[in-house]
């Protein structure tokens, strides 16, 4: 059965969604996406759950069938998210029955899955059947909370942290309040991810890690979420 990394937060615009999409395409990974926004890894792969007269992963829900991922070009295999998925979530039992299932009859070795920011009840389905917790956090002391919030919570799930747009000097308070709340737990902190000030201007729908070589701006990130998978990959194995 594949491996189950599940990206979580307790606040958006920490990378989350960019550090999924871009670990599920370098793992070769089935991505799912249970935002119920549309700015998401759906959005980032160029699905448009609008245009659709069904929600392909309400109806894998609903009638207990694996679901189909749609295929891009160097990006990863998707089942895209919907708004739907706010007021018709599946139950915290149903959401782990299911990945679980998938994760099984899935032709991959490893699922992403991408929660919606906070704590909902499928969060916490995807969340209890997760061979690994990733947990974007920028050095930010605001997003620095809601990181020790997760960890006080989670202390027992297989968590590791991912800082993400770090700068070239990272901010000395941020570093030692990410050691303040890990220290004496068995939570690790993944290879950072650095700011990339250009990320947000491109427009290209691949995976960065898809390029060879990547946009001359983007190649110490693309570089970085590499070695991110790595250590995910020992993490699990371990």
């Amino acid at each position: 059965m594949a491996k189950i990394l599940v990206t979580h937060s307790r606040k958006g615009g920490v990378g989350k969604s960019t550090s999924a999409y871009e670990v599920a395409y370098s793992l070769d990974a089935v991505l799912v996406d249970l935002e119920h926004d549309i700015a998401g890894v759906t959005s980032i792969w160029g699905d448009r759950p609008l245009d659709r007269a069904r929600v392909p992963i309400l109806d894998a829900l609903a009638t207990g069938r694996t679901p189909k991922p749609l295929k891009g070009y160097r990006k990863p295999r998707l089942v895209p998210g919907h708004p739907h998925l706010d007021k018709e979530a599946p139950s915290r039992e149903q959401m782990s029955e299911a990945l679980l299932k998938w994760a099984a009859e899935w032709d991959t070795d490893w699922v992403v899955v991408d929660t919606h920011p906070g704590a909902g009840e499928h969060t916490h389905g995807a969340l209890a059947v997760a061979d690994v917790v990733l947990a974007p956090t920028t050095l930010d002391l605001l997003d620095l909370r809601g990181l020790e919030q997760l960890v006080d919570e989670m202390v027992d799930y297989p968590i590791v942290v991912l800082p993400t747009k770090v700068r070239a000097v990272p901010a000395a308070v941020g570093l030692k309040k990410l050691e303040q709340i890990t220290a004496g737990t068995p939570v690790q902190i993944a290879p950072p991810i650095p700011l990339v000030a250009d990320l947000p201007k491109r427009t290209k729908r691949i995976a960065i890690t898809s390029e060879e070589p990547p946009a001359k701006p983007f190649r110490l990130l693309a570089e970085r979420y590499k070695l991110v998978c790595e250590f995910v990959k020992e993490y699990v194995n371990e």
